[in-house]
């Protein structure tokens, strides 16, 4: 049996993720492919756990070094736990949010370093990478307009963080695309969310069946 892809998809706050995630399950269900959609922190029993520790209270509940280590700690159970061995069974992994998270949120915007926060998971889950990491990008404004539509409040602990915050996050992620465009790739998400998923498919295009 073919071992299955695992392909994460990123992005700032309020750039179509959760409304990408399920068009494109639905879309590689429909080539025949048995898909799996899961998301992070969380995504095993444990990790969701650890998940309410991170996004809820406020936002000194955790010094940065403790709040990328949870992140790790959940993302070590995730992939030991749902990710390996659904891989392991032939099916695709969707996974909203993944390490890259990360190295944006803790390593560039949360000023621990993109390389601190990368040995981190080495150590964590043995440096295990997605296939393919889709980044949806938005111009700024856009951005946070949809994502005071979507919470109608400032959002959890992590999401109601400053502007300035954000816009570090984003240059983190163009940082990974220029780091390992292989991996790696920006997706316009602006437009009507059929004409985004047309763009994620096609990015997708050579690993598909």
């Amino acid at each position: 049996m073919a071992r299955g892809r695992f392909i994460s998809l990123e992005g700032g706050e309020g750039v179509g993720k959760s409304t990408q995630l399920a068009a494109l399950a639905e879309a590689l269900t429909g080539r025949g492919i048995t898909v799996v959609v899961t998301r992070e922190p969380g995504g095993s029993p444990n990790a969701e756990t650890i998940r309410t520790l991170l996004l809820e209270g406020d936002d000194t509940r955790w010094n940065s070094r403790a709040e990328a280590l949870l992140f790790a700690a959940a993302r070590s159970d995730h992939v030991e736990s749902l990710i390996k061995p659904a891989l392991d069974r032939g099916e695709w992994v969707l996974s909203d949010r993944f390490l890259d998270s990360s190295l944006a949120y803790q390593g560039q915007a949360g000023g621990l370093g993109i390389d601190a926060v990368r040995d981190l998971h080495r150590f964590g889950s043995a440096d295990f990478l997605p296939d393919r990491t889709l980044v949806l990008q938005l111009a700024d404004g856009e951005a946070a307009a949809r994502a005071r539509v979507r919470d109608g409040h400032a959002g959890d602990r992590i999401g109601s963080r400053p502007p300035s915050y954000h816009a570090a996050v984003d240059a983190g992620f163009r940082e990974m695309a220029a780091r390992e465009p292989q991996r790696v790739r920006l997706i316009d998400a602006s437009g009507p969310a059929a004409t985004v998923t047309a763009r994620l498919l096609y990015a997708l295009g050579d690993l598909l069946p």
